[in-house]
């Protein structure tokens, strides 16, 4: 889990913003990427539910890749 050293702005006595350092800010859009890559890849294999598959040997070796 990421370790978060937030910096909360606030305006009028209100949290308005949040500074973040930038290599934390990095890792939490990767985290995010990652998740929304999860969600498609669960989509996917639900849509295609029972559809053949090639193991990914085969195709390499069906377009000359080794």
């Amino acid at each position: 889990m990421i370790t978060l050293h937030p910096e909360i702005i606030r305006k009028n006595g209100k949290e308005e913003s949040v500074i973040l350092p930038y290599q934390e800010y990095v890792a939490i859009c990767e985290l995010l990427e990652d998740a929304r890559d999860l969600a498609d890849l669960d989509e996917a294999r639900l849509r295609e539910g029972d559809a053949p598959t090639i193991p990914f040997e085969e195709v390499k070796r069906r377009l000359g890749i080794e």
